[in-house]
């Protein structure tokens, strides 16, 4: 019996109860892989600087038990470059965070052209006006 793959993206740069809900979440839905951004991609769509670089990043997330495997992101260009990842990992479920913003018509085209039939979930959120990672940040900021 084949399991279901799943996709769940972030930049899990301070990670903190919220990711380790949303990631714990999104891996009962099936086999998680999780995509972790490059530190450029990070530069580019939020204007900051990574605290803890990829490979760091890549190596944390990956050693939480349920997450089956973390990969880096690919090489972003332009906006629309991260949906490239989709194609490479065909998941049968996408697990998105409460807070991720995502163009939900370009997402559905974009699965519905390229024959993915995969299964749009939002994970919610824990105690997201305590564990959201800008707000930790910037207390991290004022020590």
């Amino acid at each position: 019996m084949s399991r279901r793959t799943v996709l769940a993206f972030g930049s899990f740069d301070v990670i903190h109860p919220g990711h380790i809900r949303y990631l714990k979440g999104a891996s009962r839905y099936g086999q998680l892989i999780v995509v972790v951004a490059r530190d450029r991609s990070m530069e580019m769509l939020k204007g900051k600087t990574p605290l803890m670089d990829e490979r760091s990043r890549v190596e944390i997330v990956g050693s939480l038990r349920f997450v089956w495997k973390a990969v880096l992101g690919g090489r972003i260009r332009k906006w629309n470059d991260i949906y490239k990842t989709l194609l490479k990992f065909r998941p049968d479920v996408i697990a998105l965070g409460y807070d991720q913003k995502v163009d939900m018509g370009y997402l559905k085209r974009f699965l519905d052209e390229n024959g993915l039939n995969a299964r749009i979930v939002r994970i919610k959120p824990f105690k997201h006006m305590k564990f959201k990672s800008s707000m930790l940040k910037k207390m991290m900021e004022s020590y």
